[in-house]
């Protein structure tokens, strides 16, 4: 099951050619300095947004901030499984991600 997410995952990835995916045992995607998705170990998908888009996706999503490794990671939204299936609206959002840590000050 973890390898059919993952490839999920990688798929989405994929699809968004201004980056790529990082991490082996945690894979993620960066840019900037900044982590702005991730593929934790409970197989599950968040991305990073502002606070107020994070806010407006949790109400339009009907989810919750995104949880990984036990932390509360500030800033994602847990992506629900019943949106995976849609690799390209996924991409617009994780996109909108991309360009969002590219307008924070670099680390």
């Amino acid at each position: 099951m973890r390898e059919e997410k993952l490839a999920i995952y990688n798929k989405l990835v994929a699809k968004c050619p201004r980056f790529k995916r990082k991490g082996k045992t945690m894979p993620y995607t960066s840019a900037n300095g900044y982590m702005f998705s991730l593929f934790n170990k409970a197989d599950e998908i968040g991305i990073r947004f502002s606070k107020e888009v994070q806010q407006k996706y949790i109400k339009q999503f009907d989810t919750t901030i995104y949880n990984s490794y036990g932390a509360v990671m500030k800033g994602y939204v847990l992506i629900p499984e019943n949106m995976w299936e849609d690799l390209d609206k996924l991409a617009e959002y994780l996109n909108e991600s991309y360009d969002y840590v590219m307008t924070l000050k670099p680390k």
